[in-house]
């Protein structure tokens, strides 16, 4: 059976909303701090981790956002009952009937989410998702005052979830915040390999966790000017398409295990983009190609426009359930993301500059 590597299965287990990246932060710190050439963090939260292979090289800037979706105290009511707002994009279908944790400066609030119960709908209510302010979140406050007295206004939520788990005996892993933890440990991940190799290397590796990308992609634009990378590759996750009754002529052909899913298109440098597949020909890695035809819901689109621009490309591990508790992706394909990235550093060389 597959094992969850440790350096990811803590990433996973931490709680950490866009704006409040603490917990991932810590295991970022903890993992990379001592054994990067350099390491550093900015005002924004990002976390920034440089082999360096000699002065004057060309510098790869690898980022994958540690942030989640998340929720955040908006309302306390007399009762004490929650309303509370959504951070970044939520199915509102399966917000309901939820255990979730109010993450306070005195530790965490347990909490449930409810709603008005199916039975008490009325006729035009009961095909309807219902809004977000018609929901609230029960944590056994007697009244106002109790409730406030444990929570305040903004308080960061998170579903509470069982520890990311390998289904049966697959390769397949499922927990809460692939997206985009396994890019963020993928960005770290090849840093600590290129460290042991950094003779071979012809360019300097600085892999970037960063915030607030289901926000915005607003660490990457903040780590794109600071790094002036000159080449840049965002890691992400990809809409595995390999479910019952998907329709693959709209949303394309993606499945589990069939290798990383290779972006093309107008937000990717297109010689970036032959030099990846290439990379990947030549180590036999299984790849997918997706077409882009507009900017990405991704940190490239933050990279690509940084400063005088910079050629960018996206990598994504496929996934499926994405925005939900239980995202799911295959571990093969995450090594092979891992592999596939290295091999295109070991590529690169002064003379690599992608202007077509």
């Amino acid at each position: 059976m597959a094992v969850i590597p440790d350096f990811l299965r803590e990433l996973m287990i931490a709680r950490s909303p866009s704006g409040h990246e603490f917990e991932a932060q810590q295991v970022i710190d903890r993992h990379m701090a001592d054994i990067a050439d350099e390491y550093r963090k900015d005002i924004i939260g990002n976390r920034f981790a440089t082999v360096k292979a000699g002065e004057g090289l060309p510098t790869l800037m690898l980022s994958g956002h540690m942030d989640e979706l998340g929720f955040a105290v908006k309302y306390i009511d007399e009762k004490g009952f929650i309303s509370f707002d959504a951070i970044g994009g939520h199915d509102r279908g399966i917000l309901m009937g939820r255990r979730v944790r109010i993450l306070t400066k005195h530790g965490d609030v347990f909490g449930v989410t409810g709603k008005k119960a199916v039975h008490m709908l009325e006729e035009e209510e009961e095909n309807k998702t219902t809004k977000l302010h018609d929901m609230w979140i029960d944590i056994g406050a007697k009244d106002e005052a109790e409730a406030k007295s444990m929570v305040s206004i903004g308080d960061p939520i998170v579903y509470e979830t069982a520890e990311p788990a390998i289904i049966n005996q697959s390769h397949n892993a499922t927990g809460r915040a692939f997206d985009d933890r396994v890019g963020a440990y993928i960005a770290m991940e090849v840093v600590r390999r290129l460290l042991k190799e950094k003779s071979q290397l012809h360019c300097n590796v600085t892999a970037v966790a960063s915030t607030q990308e289901e926000v915005g992609t607003r660490g990457a634009i903040v780590a794109a000017y600071s790094c002036a990378p000159s080449v840049g590759i965002a890691i992400d996750v990809g809409h595995a398409t390999d479910f019952p009754g998907c329709d693959h002529k709209k949303f394309g052909k993606f499945e589990l295990g069939a290798g990383p899913i290779i972006a093309r298109g107008v937000n990717i440098n297109p010689l970036l983009f032959d030099r990846v597949i290439q990379c990947a020909e030549r180590e036999a890695i299984p790849y997918q190609v997706e077409a882009e035809t507009r900017p990405t819901g991704t940190d490239a689109r933050s990279i690509q426009m940084s400063r005088a621009g910079v050629p960018v490309g996206l990598i994504s591990v496929p996934l499926r359930y994405m925005h939900t508790p239980i995202e799911t992706i295959n571990l093969d394909d995450v090594e092979n993301v891992i592999r596939l990235i290295c091999a295109f550093a070991r590529s690169l060389t002064a003379a690599d500059h992608f202007e077509f």
